[in-house]
């Protein structure tokens, strides 16, 4: 079964099954076709194929698609206190209008904001 994953990736595969690949399959393509490259093994999945690609010629269309992760900003108590109010007001108006699931949104953050104001205040003390 091994010999023909191998096969498969030699022969011309499409740049999209690529990232659908395990990060182990990668690394056996990268250790096959690019045998000077070193610290293969601890490599993360993007730098994997970002390798591939550029050795291959496959343009990397992928990198607009990528999810930006908003930074989390460093809040007081204070500040989470109040947005917690905030949030419960509005949670109050979503459950007249009887909206379930902006509901069920609304509580899970008031429950964050807590657990947050907790671990703060552990830390503080």
């Amino acid at each position: 079964m091994e010999e023909t994953k191998k096969d498969e990736h030699k022969h011309g595969e499409k740049h999209h099954t690529l990232d659908k690949m395990t990060v182990h399959e990668l690394r056996e393509i990268v250790k096959e076709e690019l045998p000077d490259v070193t610290g293969v093994t601890g490599m993360k999945k993007e730098h994997l194929l970002e390798i591939i690609k550029k050795h291959r010629g496959i343009e990397d269309d992928s990198k607009h698609l990528k999810k930006h992760v908003a930074a989390r900003v460093a809040l007081t108590v204070d500040e989470m206190k109040h947005k917690i109010i905030a949030l419960k007001e509005a949670k109050k108006d979503v459950i007249e209008k009887h909206d379930k699931k902006m509901a069920t949104i609304l509580r899970r953050r008031i429950a964050r904001l807590k657990k947050r104001i907790r671990k703060t205040e552990e830390k503080a003390a």
